[in-house]
């Protein structure tokens, strides 16, 4: 059975009087050379540990197994259970969990692990920043609509990089592999999709504090850096500016990541010094 063919796909959902739900935001990968880039891009050895969130029916989960140790893929939908306990019943490497992405606990797999995944649109980007903030992955390999893909790897200076961007640096370095069309899932999507891939450095830990403050600088994109930290309470950012020699009316999508961490730093600092004076 070729599970990447949309005559397989169509056949499979007659059989078990099933339709994609967009609640779940189901597209099923239908393109052998799709399929093929993502493994690939992966680079997977044998002893490898994979997870998979949204397997669909199988067809990414199939080609994984074939590279990994050992593959782990969470499914929400009830529905697609008796299809996944078949198109996968001949692989023994596989664990089945029918449960939510968004809420699957990183620690049931291995550390250093990798998530390969045909991530649903709906949710994919909270499982992103989730498995990068769990320090539990040494790679990321997903598909994703192409807008948030160009956010995931955008330059300074430009519409698309913001806070989701800078938290991707901050964990490591994304890539934009490649597009792939509408056609080449049932049902086909009205957006172009894109494979992207983030090599992680195992040694960088989550800072929650750093990324509000990334946040907060993004909040009102066509005020400055300045005005939305000051909207939010911070009262030592223009201290903090000129110590780094940054202009007050500079806007945040100016700036690379070690500005932030370093405005941050400095921010902080004379908060702090304030309250202690006070």
């Amino acid at each position: 059975m070729t599970l990447s063919k949309g005559s397989t796909v169509r056949q499979l959902l007659e059989r078990f009087q099933l339709r994609p739900d967009k609640a779940f935001g189901q597209n099923f990968l239908i393109d052998e050379r799709a399929l093929s880039t993502i493994a690939e891009a992966a680079t997977i050895n044998a002893e490898d540990t994979v997870l998979e969130i949204g397997p669909g029916l199988g067809v990414l989960t199939r080609e994984l197994a074939t590279r990994a140790k050992h593959v782990t893929t969470v499914e929400l939908d009830t529905r697609l259970l008796p299809v996944l306990n078949e198109t996968l019943e001949d692989l023994s490497n596989i664990t089945l969990v029918h449960g939510d992405g968004l809420l699957f606990d990183f620690n049931k797999v291995p550390t250093n692990s990798l998530l390969v995944a045909n991530l649903p649109y709906n949710v994919g980007t909270a499982i992103l920043t989730r498995a990068l903030e769990s320090s539990h992955f040494k790679r990321l390999v997903f598909l994703v609509q192409k807008e948030v893909a160009e956010r995931l790897t955008a330059s300074p200076s430009t519409k698309s990089y913001g806070a989701l961007t800078l938290v991707v640096k901050y964990f490591g370095v994304a890539k934009r592999v490649a597009d792939v069309k509408p056609s080449s899932f049932f049902p086909a999507p009205e957006v172009t999709s894109s494979i992207v891939k983030i090599e992680i450095d195992p040694t960088i830990k989550a800072n929650p504090a750093l990324f509000d403050f990334i946040h907060t600088t993004f909040r009102h994109r066509r005020k400055t850096l300045k005005k939305n930290l000051q909207m939010a309470g911070y009262s030592e950012v223009v201290g903090g500016l000129r110590a780094l020699g940054l202009a007050e009316d500079i806007r945040a999508e100016a700036l690379e990541l070690k500005h932030f961490q370093a405005l941050f730093e400095l921010v902080r600092s004379k908060e702090r010094g304030v309250r202690r004076k006070n």
